[in-house]
């Protein structure tokens, strides 16, 4: 069942750590701004956000560790003209599991002025089988877009340094996981209850 919360103040903030399924729809109206921290603990979403009037947008942060198969999907539909999205999701896939990102930005053929932006990344742990679909719909060509997918580890030179600097390997791992799941929040607490899911790793 899906929750629907409509945004109509300037700014709207959400901080959320969610350790169950999320099915969740956003409206957001003119000009006004929703902005999202959301951490998920081994569950699937499905994100709707519907950018309805005319200088709306949305900035969603989402990080997640993974521990089995699961999917995180968004969709960002720009339903009016001057809206703007900007997409970053960061996942830490644990074992050899399936973590997939499918994130799609529509922009319509009525829609000018639109910015579509998204930023995603996943790095494994172990050997899992992660995936990225980055994907961009437009129907109109006044609209500036980008998309970027990245899967892969840490990497090794980064691990080394940390090292031969007297941090164990365990430390070292959890400073670089927490640095890449932070996504850009200042929530105290939302920050604490990730470090205590970061030492279970």
């Amino acid at each position: 069942m899906n929750r629907i919360i409509d945004v109509k103040e300037r700014e709207k903030v959400f901080y959320d750590f969610d350790t169950t399924n999320q099915d969740v729809i956003y409206n957001v109206s003119e000009n006004s701004k929703l902005v999202v921290y959301q951490y998920g603990i081994n569950i699937d979403n499905n994100i709707i956000i519907n950018l309805n009037g005319e200088n709306a947008s949305v900035e969603y942060h989402y990080s997640t560790i993974n521990y089995d198969d699961h999917k995180y999907k968004i969709d960002v539909n720009h339903n009016n003209s001057k809206t703007i999205s900007n997409i970053y999701n960061h996942g830490i896939n644990v074992f050899d599991n399936k973590l997939d990102f499918d994130i799609t930005g529509n922009v319509l053929n009525k829609s000018d002025k639109c910015e579509c932006n998204q930023k995603n990344q996943i790095l494994n742990i172990s050997d899992g089988k992660s995936t990225i679909l980055p994907k961009l719909l437009i129907d109109n060509y006044d609209v500036i877009s980008s998309h970027s997918a990245y899967i892969g580890k840490f990497k090794d030179e980064i691990l080394f340094y940390l090292m031969s600097r007297g941090i164990s390997e365990k430390v070292s791992y959890d400073l670089l996981i927490k640095s890449f799941l932070v996504n850009g929040c200042d929530n105290t607490e939302l920050i604490e209850k990730l470090e205590k899911e970061i030492n279970k790793i």
